[in-house]
């Protein structure tokens, strides 16, 4: 009986010993795998911002890598204690397809998200045109991009919508043209109009002179030829010039004294009514 009791006493000893020993291994496992854990999280963050990437897109990855390592590190502590971890790691697995198929969407915008914050085809304050909206780019986030549209109101277009379709950015070179047209009648000099658009064009303010505004004749209709007008500027001033140029040929075709374009019609006698162009 005393050989039996002192079995069981060295037993319950042993085990306890040997339980000890394994808690204070996962301890110092875990104390070792966090300290390893923060150092190549923050490894991580000093590289990228060396590299000059957004820190929207700093902070998640670290969140991301830290969390990813946190359950590898959770995994491995517990199969040190002989636990089946193959089991588990599939159930992370599976929840892990559910909760994609379910955010798909999401997911989508944040994958565009993260490509728009590395590429940077536009960056805050740039005009643009971005999923069929028209305006001045206020925010990208990391699943969403905030437009303040011409009437200035805030639209927030999905990221993979952005991604997805064609950008355009009129902030990225240093000047823009103005595209107008002038429409003459055909009894009209064209060298005239254009030397007088020509010098008026030169007087607007932060119309560039180089590259020259451009004024020839662009086609002609019934009512006579068109001038195309396209001064240059720098985005900031595209309506100024663009309506002060308007303003530019109503006034000097009228201190010119040109006439009215209009369309005539000749009567013939016989053959119908036909549609003449004016001598």
């Amino acid at each position: 009986m005393n050989v039996s009791v002192d079995s069981i006493k060295q037993f319950v000893l042993t085990t306890l010993a040997s339980l000890g020993l394994k808690i204070l291994g996962a301890f110092a496992l875990w104390i070792i795998g966090r300290w390893l854990i923060n150092l190549a999280v923050s490894m991580i963050g000093r590289a990228m911002t060396r590299q000059k990437i957004d820190p929207t897109l700093i902070r998640w990855i670290q969140n991301a890598t830290g969390a990813l390592l946190n359950i590898a590190l959770v995994v491995a502590i517990l199969g040190y204690f002989g636990v089946q971890t193959t089991t588990f790691a599939a159930l992370i697995a599976a929840g892990g397809v559910a909760i994609g198929l379910a955010w798909s969407g999401l997911l989508s915008n944040f994958a565009a998200g993260v490509f728009l914050v590395i590429l940077q085809p536009f960056k805050v304050g740039d005009f643009v045109v971005v999923g069929g909206v028209m305006g001045t780019v206020h925010e990208i986030g990391l699943f969403v991009t905030s437009i303040d549209t011409l009437d200035n109101v805030r639209t927030i277009v999905g990221n993979s919508k952005i991604f997805s379709d064609t950008i355009q950015n009129f902030s990225t070179n240093a000047f823009r043209r103005v595209e107008l047209t002038a429409q003459l009648a055909h009894g009209v000099n064209h060298q005239d109009a254009i030397q007088r658009l020509k010098a008026g064009l030169a007087k607007i303010p932060n119309v560039l002179a180089t590259p020259a505004p451009d004024v020839e004749i662009l086609t002609f209709t019934l009512a006579g030829p068109v001038l195309a007008v396209r001064p240059y500027c720098s985005n900031l001033h595209y309506w100024q010039v663009y309506f002060d140029t308007n303003r530019l040929i109503r006034e000097a075709f009228g201190q010119a004294g040109y006439p009215v374009p209009d369309q005539h019609y000749t009567v013939l006698g016989g053959e119908g009514i036909r549609l003449a162009q004016s001598a």
